[in-house]
């Protein structure tokens, strides 16, 4: 089965003010996507997500041009060569790098997606696994930077819609960090779990100074205190730390989760699908995990073909962490891009993959194409 087109299919949507969250990364203001289609001289078609980069339109272009002219008419099924491909062309060696990799990301997805379709089955079961409930905790663009009296009845909601775990957003002052831990866990009591995210924006005195009350307030874990090159400050901070920690949505391919996981400064690994090299490098790169019994607990994207991706992995691996619940309060990449959402939480806090061939979504075209791409940044 061969490829014969590749289309990279940018799309955005604003955030209105009033929806707009503030985290270690930004004040948000769009929301963004790249989706790639690929054809087929046997009539299927898969698509797939790339990570946005910040910059939609150039890994849109990325994907049209170069990725295109690489890969045309090759074997739709053959995913490791595929990847092996782009790879060795676009990023090993004087290609572009992290660029190339999102790109790649998405492809991938559309290639398995190609890969259920010709077998009749779901994606999980392609990966080896079997349909099973996952833990979920409440992530996605959401517990801001806010007063600790609003971040409460926030974190109060989701705990209402089931959820037993979720996540704040850090990387604030030390002082406002801890007053928003501290008033979190007083309102939800010992039994839910509190996981904290700094988006790299921690110097490492900030981090050490938070530690102390995280640990009292026995947070989970501390995730991307510093960015992904700092090893350094994860090292250092791993060894003053009784708050586990957590990385991997910055980190790009096996290689640089190889380094990650021999510097045993990081328990939690949180490849995300649409950024480190697809499903073909998660399952790599979750076997790694598991031979150093880590789980992992893979970042979530922006639309429903990311997350639904996301779950069929962890149903497909023997070392699943939490999947991310995006609790976005305005997504509709999530919620409408396809005829159904891409998981649904049960009573007891977890969520499982949707039924169907690949990933089980059906995507609605006409919402493409009324989401066109809106260039300039996503964060301000």
């Amino acid at each position: 089965m061969k490829i014969t087109r590749i289309q990279a299919v940018p799309i955005s949507f604003p955030v209105p003010a009033n929806k707009s969250v503030t985290l270690g990364i930004g004040r948000s203001v769009k929301r963004d996507a790249v989706l790639i289609r690929v054809d087929t001289d046997e009539g299927l078609t898969g698509w797939g997500e790339s990570h946005h980069g910040r910059c939609p339109g150039a890994i849109a272009k990325l994907i049209d041009t170069t990725l295109s002219e690489l890969v045309l008419g090759m074997d739709a099924t053959d995913v490791n060569g595929v990847w092996a491909r782009v790879y060795k062309m676009q990023i090993a060696s004087h290609g572009m790098g992290a660029a190339a990799v999102l790109a790649l990301s998405g492809l991938d997805q559309a290639l398995w997606d190609i890969r259920c379709q010709q077998a009749n089955q779901p994606l999980y079961r392609m990966l080896g696994g079997t349909s099973k409930p996952i833990k979920a905790y409440a992530g996605g663009i959401a517990l801001g930077w806010q007063e600790p009296e609003s971040l409460v009845q926030e974190a109060l909601g989701y705990i209402s819609d089931g959820y037993r775990a979720l996540k704040l957003r850090m990387g604030d002052t030390p002082k406002k960090d801890i007053a928003r831990v501290q008033a979190v866990r007083k309102a939800v009591g010992d039994d839910i779990e509190i996981l904290t995210d700094a988006n790299t924006n921690y110097t490492l005195e900030a981090a050490a100074r938070v530690l102390p009350a995280f640990a009292e307030a026995q947070v989970a874990w501390l995730e991307e205190p510093f960015p992904p090159q700092d090893r350094h400050a994860y090292a250092t901070l791993a060894k003053m730390s009784n708050v586990p920690l957590a990385a991997g949505e910055n980190h790009y391919t096996r290689y640089e989760f190889d380094t990650l996981i021999e510097d045993n400064c990081v328990r939690y690994l949180q490849p995300d699908l649409s950024k480190t090299g697809g499903i073909t490098e998660t399952m790599r790169i979750a076997a790694m995990a598991g031979a150093k019994k880590l789980t992992v607990n893979p970042h979530t994207s922006a639309t429903a073909i990311n997350m639904a991706c996301s779950l069929h992995l962890l149903c497909g691996v023997d070392n699943p962490g939490y999947f991310e619940g995006d609790v976005t309060g305005l997504n509709p990449f999530r919620d409408h891009l396809a005829g159904q959402v891409a998981y649904k939480l049960d009573s007891n806090g977890c969520v499982s993959p949707p039924e169907g061939v690949g990933y089980g979504l059906t995507l609605d075209m006409d919402f493409i194409k009324s989401h066109p791409l809106i260039e300039g940044p996503c964060y301000v």
